[in-house]
């Protein structure tokens, strides 16, 4: 998927909702466990009922991993799923990979290439040859990890004194990143609790799309985002997962996820006016 069908779709839907699959068959209701692939009906109830109101999907890989083969069996299905039935929608395999050389080339091919997602995300630590791989696919995107959500994010995303050039860790990847061969292709992940920093990172790469999570449970807000975040062309993917996917245990789940999906792309459309 190329940026202008992403925005495209943005502008059509009146949202910029990126809904989180990251199955835990210890939280899905007890009436699927009697299915043949739990996992694979929970994501089909969880998209049928919310893919109006959303422009991206984002499968943690880790919740399908550790159910082994099965697990990816129910990936592969899912994507299989989205791509048939709603390739206007942007998928994300959030699998936060990063290795060198071939090693990268490999992951690059599984995600982007054999299962056809539109994006992976990717950890920046080891350097261009570990992420260039990624951005040799053509309509591909690579989300490179940032400036994350979590707390351990202040051990070395914000520390000026881990760079060496006088400016926090995050500000020297992102820069560092743009002079990587085609870099036009690169998302970023910016993490809703770090507001105060989104000015700043705006000025470093004003037209790139952000993957935002962290809103919701993690207690970022949507509306503060939008102020210091969103460009001419949105720019912006905020991500819920547990809000959403997790709003009932019950027969209901798919209805009540609609209902909480539904809250937030009307807050979205209301932000877009």
């Amino acid at each position: 998927m190329t940026t202008p069908q992403l925005v495209q779709q943005i502008k059509a839907k009146k949202s910029f909702l990126c809904i989180g699959l990251d199955v835990d068959l210890t939280k899905i209701p007890t009436h699927l466990l009697e299915l043949e692939d739990p996992i694979f009906e929970f994501n089909k109830a969880i998209i049928d009922a919310t893919h109006d109101l959303c422009v991206a999907y984002k499968p943690n890989t880790a919740f399908y991993e550790a159910y082994g083969l099965k697990g990816w069996q129910s990936l592969e299905k899912t994507i299989n799923y989205l791509n048939e039935k709603h390739p206007e929608i942007f998928t994300i395999a959030d699998a936060k990979r990063g290795d060198i050389g071939n090693t990268s080339t490999m992951y690059a091919k599984a995600f982007l290439e054999d299962l056809n997602f539109d994006s992976v995300t990717v950890a920046p630590y080891m350097g261009k040859d570990s992420v260039e791989p990624f951005l040799d696919f053509e309509n591909k995107h690579t989300i490179l990890l940032a400036l994350t959500s979590n707390e351990g994010a202040f051990d070395f995303q914000t520390n000026p004194e881990v760079s060496g050039v006088s400016e926090e860790l995050y500000k020297t990847v992102i820069k560092t990143s743009k002079t990587w061969k085609n870099s036009q292709n690169l998302m970023y992940v910016v993490g809703a609790t770090k507001t105060e920093y989104f000015t700043e990172i705006r000025k470093i790469i004003p037209n790139s799309f952000l993957l935002v999570p962290g809103v919701g449970a993690q207690g970022g807000s949507l509306s503060e985002v939008c102020k210091v975040g969103m460009n001419e062309d949105v720019g912006l993917l905020i991500n819920s997962s547990r809000g959403i996917i997790y709003a009932s245990a019950g027969v209901d789940f798919a209805q009540k996820a609609r209902e909480e999906a539904l809250k937030i792309q009307q807050e979205m459309q209301e932000i877009l006016k």
